[in-house]
């Protein structure tokens, strides 16, 4: 399919953060853009700063008869009065992965870079780097980037860097030439049920890539014969040793917990690497990134150069600020995974105790992997938590943050749940001492508690 024939498409549900920025890419390519939403917001106000025509409130007057394409996300119901009214004029409607996957077309060489963990800080090195090497990539991404102001850059046809989301299958409808898979761990089993399911959707998503592409995969990820059986595209690996193609030596970090390493690629040394961001995982993270962009003819300097620029996202592992010499953190691990790796980035760094406190997202996730979160959670000296951020579900699971805290304290743990934030806040003021690190952590709005608490 291609965007050629479609000059106006309405977006329902503009103001998430990938939907605007893929409006404003097709908008700098002279397509008409409109758009609604439920509330407004600073997206939306942004949106129509630049033209574009944004409804607050969702109803089937907003489709008007000239409109050549629907765009809609995954959180939109089949009730939605605009997509039933738009089914109902012949319209064609599209959700929002299959659009990505008809924009991707329309770039030389589109790049994804997919995993359960680690897609919005590795995107960024790989945009970091193409910047660097003044290739003007056209990007899309899932967090704030400083470099280019926002979570989009709209750029040349050339390269089209994408993260790229396997919930609900939707990378299934992309079509990338290079592709980095970063990891494959149990997550959103609310669609996928289990392991098994997740590892067939990513062996169809390294099979989307051509014969002739690139697929740039951490071999330590478990079952790897799984995922790259029939993919037609060059497989190159990275991991920790010379079993793969692409590995570190010489790691050493700061006081910072930055890393220094070497790269190796097949036996020789290519270069030494410093990164401006903490944690051993953030050295594979950009490891994945350099080996892409080697596939594609990037220069070593400007690789270097562009992991050295790349200081972070929001909301991963971000440095907010103080209050009574404690050192607040906001970091977006929502997954036992993610929150071990956050705390072991924290622990490479100075600090008297670490707390973290951690907003579960999502029941299905919460009661899957509960055994998990109370392991992960059990390696820092203080645990805070807050109630589950529902997002799309609703309470029928019998699953609480309460009993989180409950099990950290059977294995010992100094663990605290309260019902709100205002009782954290207070909490954590009169507990929290100098020198102390606290990480306000996951997918929801626990960020608030912190800047709250800087405010006070």
């Amino acid at each position: 399919m291609s965007m050629e024939k479609y000059n106006k498409i309405h977006f329902i549900g503009i103001g998430g953060i990938s939907m605007s920025s893929l409006a404003e890419i097709l908008k700098s390519k002279g397509k008409t853009i409109t758009g609604s939403d439920g509330v407004a917001s600073n997206v939306t106000k942004a949106l129509e700063n630049i033209g574009i025509q944004v409804s607050i409130g969702q109803k089937a007057e907003n489709i008007t008869p000239d409109t050549d394409l629907i765009v809609y996300t995954a959180a939109v119901k089949e009730d939605n009065p605009e997509l039933m009214a738009a089914r109902a004029s012949g319209i064609e409607t599209v959700d929002r992965a299959a659009l990505v996957g008809m924009m991707m077309l329309e770039y030389k060489f589109p790049l994804s870079v997919a995993g359960t963990h680690g897609k919005t800080t590795t995107s960024s090195l790989v945009t970091e780097i193409f910047l660097e090497a003044n290739t003007n990539p056209t990007v899309s991404i899932g967090g704030i980037l400083p470099s280019i102001k926002g979570n989009y850059k709209v750029g040349g046809e050339d390269y089209f860097i994408l993260e790229t989301c396997e919930y609900c299958d939707s990378f299934l409808k992309f079509n990338p030439h290079g592709a980095i898979i970063l990891n494959i761990d149990a997550d959103h089993l609310d669609y996928f049920k289990n392991l098994d399911n997740i590892y067939k959707s990513f062996n169809k998503f390294a099979n989307r890539l051509p014969e002739g592409g690139f697929l740039v995969i951490n071999n330590e990820i478990p079952r790897l014969s799984e995922v790259l059986e029939g993919v037609k595209a060059k497989v190159i690996t990275y991991g920790k040793d010379n079993t793969a193609d692409w590995y570190p030596t010489d790691v050493t970090f700061n006081d910072l917990g930055h890393a220094t390493y070497t790269v190796n690629h097949k036996g020789e040394k290519i270069a030494q690497v410093e990164l401006s961001i903490p944690g051993m995982h953030n050295v594979y993270n950009s490891l994945s990134a350099f080996a892409l962009a080697t596939c594609y003819g990037v220069a070593t300097e400007a690789i270097v150069k562009g992991i050295k620029n790349f200081t972070g996202t929001d909301r991963r592992f971000q440095f907010k600020g103080q209050f009574n010499g404690v050192n607040v953190i906001d970091d977006y691990a929502h997954h036992p995974t993610e929150i071990q790796a956050t705390i072991n980035s924290a622990r490479g760094t100075k600090l008297n105790k670490l707390w973290i406190m951690f907003q579960p997202h999502t029941y299905t996730r919460t009661k899957a992997l509960f055994p998990e979160f109370v392991e992960a959670l059990s390696h820092t000296d203080h645990v805070i938590l807050a109630d589950i951020y529902a997002a799309r579900e609703t309470d029928t699971l019998g699953v609480s943050s309460k009993q989180i805290a409950d099990e950290l304290k059977a294995k010992g743990c100094d663990a605290y749940y309260f019902p709100s934030f205002e009782e954290i806040e207070n909490f954590c003021l009169t507990h929290c001492q100098k020198g102390d690190v606290l990480i306000t952590m996951g997918a929801g709005d626990v960020v608030n508690i912190g800047e709250h608490l800087l405010g006070k």
